[in-house]
C-alpha cells in the first residue's frame, strides 16, 4: 500500500494539548512550587485583607499596582541610563500565538470536562452521588448569601492551596472514609426501601385491588 491509502485508513485522532498551564496549577495547588503557591497565597490574603478588612476600593487598589509598576520601571531604565549601562529592551516582550492558542486550548478543554462531569453526575445512577452534588450545590448557595463574592472567592483559593495537598497526604485514610459512608448510606437506603416503600407499594397495590373488586 502506498502512504496515502495508508493516510487514509488510519482512524482521525484528536490532537492532544499537553499544556503546561495545568502542571502548573498543579504544582501551583500541591505546593510542588512553594515559592510560587506562598505567592498566591499571600496575594490572595492581602487582596483580602485591603478590600475586607479596610474598605479598599477595587480600581483604587489596581491603579496603586500600576503606579508601583510604572514608577518601578521607570526607576529602573533611568538608574541604568545613569549608570551608563544599556537597559533591557522590552519592546520585544509579546504574547506568542502558539501561547495564545495554548491557553485557549487549556481553557475549552476545562469548559469541557466540567459540562461532562455536570451531565455525568446528573444521569449517574448511584443515588447518594446524586444526592450529594444536590447537598454541595445548595450549601454553597446558602454560603454564598451569608458572605460577599470576595470572601467567599478567598475561602475557595485557601481551601485550593490547603485540600489537595491534605488529600494527597492522607489519600488511604479518605478512600476508607468514603467506602464506609457509601457502604452505611447504602444500608440506610436499603432499610428505608424495606421498611417504608415497599409497605407504600402493598398499600396502593391492595387498594387498587379492592377497588377491581368491588
Amino acid at each position: 500500500m502506498s502512504t496515502e491509502a495508508e493516510a487514509q485508513t488510519q482512524p482521525l485522532t484528536t490532537p492532544s494539548y499537553s499544556s503546561g498551564g495545568s502542571n502548573i496549577v498543579k504544582d501551583v495547588v500541591l505546593w510542588r512550587e512553594k515559592k510560587l503557591s506562598a505567592s498566591v497565597l499571600i496575594v490572595a490574603t492581602a487582596t483580602w485583607v485591603l478590600m475586607e478588612v479596610y474598605q479598599f476600593n477595587f480600581l483604587t487598589i489596581i491603579s496603586w499596582l500600576a503606579m508601583f509598576v510604572v514608577t518601578s520601571i521607570f526607576l529602573y531604565a533611568n538608574m541604568f541610563r545613569l549608570l551608563g549601562k544599556e537597559t533591557l529592551n522590552l519592546s520585544r516582550l509579546e504574547l506568542t500565538q502558539e501561547t495564545a492558542e495554548r491557553i485557549g486550548n487549556t481553557v475549552r478543554i476545562w469548559i469541557e470536562e466540567a459540562i461532562r462531569l455536570l451531565f455525568r453526575l446528573s444521569a449517574e445512577e448511584d443515588w447518594p452521588v446524586f444526592v450529594g452534588v444536590v447537598a454541595v450545590l445548595w450549601a454553597l448557595s446558602y454560603v454564598g448569601s451569608c458572605m460577599h463574592f470576595l470572601t467567599f472567592l478567598y475561602i475557595g483559593i485557601v481551601g485550593c492551596m490547603t485540600v489537595p495537598i491534605t488529600y494527597v497526604k492522607n489519600e488511604d485514610k479518605f478512600k476508607r472514609f468514603v467506602e464506609w459512608l457509601k457502604m452505611k448510606s447504602k444500608m440506610v437506603y436499603e432499610i428505608i426501601d424495606e421498611k417504608a416503600i415497599n409497605k407504600i407499594k402493598s398499600r396502593v397495590v391492595t387498594q387498587m385491588n379492592g377497588k377491581k373488586k368491588e
